[in-house]
């Protein structure tokens, strides 16, 4: 019987290389590929006849962190991978709480992909050794996890602050920001300088997403 998978990754390139590194193997059956979380549950919806889910990070609309939370509730027998180029200690750390079955990154070898899944569906736990490495030093030391959990939970924005994010991640210019807040421009840019400096994020995209990963909008 075939493994069933999906393919969740933002990049059309980087998504088309993971489909690539497992075309040669017969046991695989990549079922599609989407470019974000919300597209995902949507296909999920109509069926969910899958087996794993190799499942990108940093991805507009809906994340890969946010994506894992809910198939984990809604539908836990499909095992996720997470298949992402950024291992920082932030985002390991939230993969493994919001559930995810594994953390590989994306350089893996097509041997290498295909025995994690492989081994991912046998119950293990596949991760790139650098991965597991830093995964070994946060459960070493809790208190660096706490220390991730209190910035997380830290952050408070202004009213002001948060009216400004919310119009951000419905996908609005600053000029239209100002004139739907009253605001001129440069206070607007002064606003999402200030919503930057707090989330610790260097782009709208890392902000919208920090944000929904913090229930501040």
């Amino acid at each position: 019987m075939k493994i069933k998978i999906a393919i969740v990754d933002d990049n059309v390139f980087l998504a088309r290389a993971i489909n690539e590194k497992l075309a040669s193997f017969d046991k695989i059956n990549v079922k599609y590929t989407v470019h974000n979380g919300s597209e995902f549950l949507a296909n999920l919806e109509k069926d969910h006849n899958l087996d794993l889910v190799l499942m990108d990070i940093e991805m507009p609309v809906l994340d890969g962190i946010e994506t894992v939370n809910i198939i984990k509730k809604k539908y836990p027998h499909i095992k996720v991978l997470m298949l992402t180029v950024f291992d920082n200690d932030e985002n390991i750390f939230n993969a493994i709480r919001a559930g995810a079955d594994g953390y590989l990154l994306k350089e893996i070898e097509e041997d290498k992909l295909y025995n994690a899944i492989i081994e991912t569906l046998s119950g293990g736990a596949a991760m790139s050794p650098s991965i597991a490495v830093k995964t070994l030093k946060l459960l070493r030391y809790p208190e660096k996890q706490e220390l991730l959990t209190k910035e997380e939970t830290k952050i408070e924005l202004s009213t002001r602050e948060q009216e400004v994010l919310e119009q951000l991640a419905e996908g609005l210019s600053h000029t239209l920001i100002a004139k739907n807040l009253f605001l001129s421009p440069g206070t607007v840019r002064k606003h999402i300088e200030n919503i930057y400096k707090k989330l610790q994020v260097h782009n709208k995209l890392e902000a919208v997403q920090k944000a929904r990963r913090q229930s501040l909008i």
